[in-house]
């Protein structure tokens, strides 16, 4: 008994046989895309009712293309799927290699997450990066550690202070960011002093413009303008400057010396920001009082003495100490968060960059929380 489809002389044909109670399949002429859409349905039809071996025997093939192969790969499935043992003979290497290629694609797992829940997708992800930041949190911590320790360690020991990188890095957080630093609070105070007079003008207290600009500049902005400028240019810089040395490997030559990373790299730095903050805060303030008092000179017609008599009475003392003592604390957090980026640096100069911009963004982010930190003690403490 035998079922044949096709004839041996067109594109392509299949014959059903059975031979010593073993089922059959021939395939035969050149099975490629335009026999398979000829004979998809003869082939989906095909069922075997009884449990017997069974074998396809493509030896007469052609030839074969992916779609011809595929066909052949669903017929054996179909054959196998009463249980039934099934052999493949017949097949040229080339025949053998591209059904083989194609069965191997087939078995390949779907991934489970094509249409996976968005809303699950979200909680995964906030999960994930919650663990991240506590992980990164309990690394800046033991880094912390690690950085005081040698603090106390090195302050205990005056001679293992390494004075010329300390006083390079001063130059280079320092003295090199005081033009850029005087710019912009000069400006930030020019428009403080702007905006505050358009608004006090309205109810006849021009004067209080001077009093608007010296808390806003003295007690938050000229400190926060200050941190943010340094994280950006110092912060940046350090996290850059470690990590390329992470990259050339020339961390791992110091500790294969014998010296610490930490007190070679991290501690010069950290020292030479938290001398140089205070500094920049207050020459900071004193370029944003400079640009309120241009604009109250120019727009109020308020003279220089009256300037200043009103800013003696508008601050306190407390009021220019609260600026100068966020400042040493703002510098020390900058210089902890870009070190600690660069040591993290893991190998590559993509890691560098991204830990760059990294290290940045934290530190801005944990100035900010900290200093609202100090807004809410000061207000408690009554200052």
């Amino acid at each position: 008994m035998a079922l044949q489809t096709g004839s041996a002389d067109d594109s392509g044909w299949f014959r059903q046989t059975r031979e010593d109670d073993r089922i059959v399949l021939r395939f035969g002429g050149r099975w490629t895309l335009e026999a398979v859409g000829r004979h998809d349905q003869e082939l989906r039809r095909l069922t075997v009712a009884d449990s017997g071996a069974a074998r396809i025997d493509i030896s007469a093939l052609d030839k074969l293309d992916t779609a011809g192969a595929w066909a052949i790969c669903r017929a054996v499935a179909a054959l196998q799927k009463p249980g039934r043992e099934v052999d493949l003979i017949g097949a040229q290497p080339a025949h053998a290699a591209l059904i083989e290629r194609v069965r191997a694609c087939e078995a390949a797992p779907h991934s489970g997450r094509r249409f996976a829940n968005p809303v699950l997708v979200m909680l995964e992800r906030i999960g994930g990066r919650m663990v991240m930041f506590l992980e990164e949190t309990r690394d800046l911590v033991g880094f912390l550690g690690q950085t005081v320790f040698t603090v106390v360690h090195s302050v205990l020991r005056p001679s293992r202070i390494r004075l010329t990188p300390l006083v390079s890095h001063l130059e280079q957080v320092g003295l090199n960011a005081v033009p850029i630093v005087g710019l912009l609070s000069f400006l930030i105070g020019v428009v403080l002093a702007y905006q505050g007079a358009d608004q006090l003008r309205r109810f006849g207290a021009d004067i209080f413009t001077v009093n608007l600009l010296a808390v806003s500049v003295l007690r938050e902005i000229g400190i926060l303008i200050t941190a943010i400028i340094v994280a950006g240019r110092s912060g940046s810089a350090f996290a850059a400057q470690i990590g390329t040395m992470k990259v050339n490997q020339e961390v791992d030559a110091m500790r294969t010396l014998g010296l610490d990373p930490i007190e070679i790299l991290v501690l010069p730095r950290v020292v030479a920001l938290v001398l140089a903050m205070p500094l920049l805060a207050f020459f900071a303030d004193m370029m944003g009082l400079l640009g309120g008092g241009v604009i109250c000179y120019l727009m109020l017609d308020i003279s220089i003495s009256q300037f200043l008599r009103q800013l003696n009475g508008a601050v306190s003392l407390w009021s220019f100490w609260i600026g100068i003592i966020k400042a040493p604390i703002f510098g020390f957090i900058i210089a902890l968060v870009g070190c600690f980026a660069g040591l993290s640096v893991s190998g590559s100069a993509e890691s560098v960059g991204r830990l760059t911009t990294k290290a940045v963004v934290e530190s801005i982010f944990i100035v900010i929380v900290v200093d609202a930190i100090f807004s809410v003690l000061f207000s408690y403490l009554k200052i």
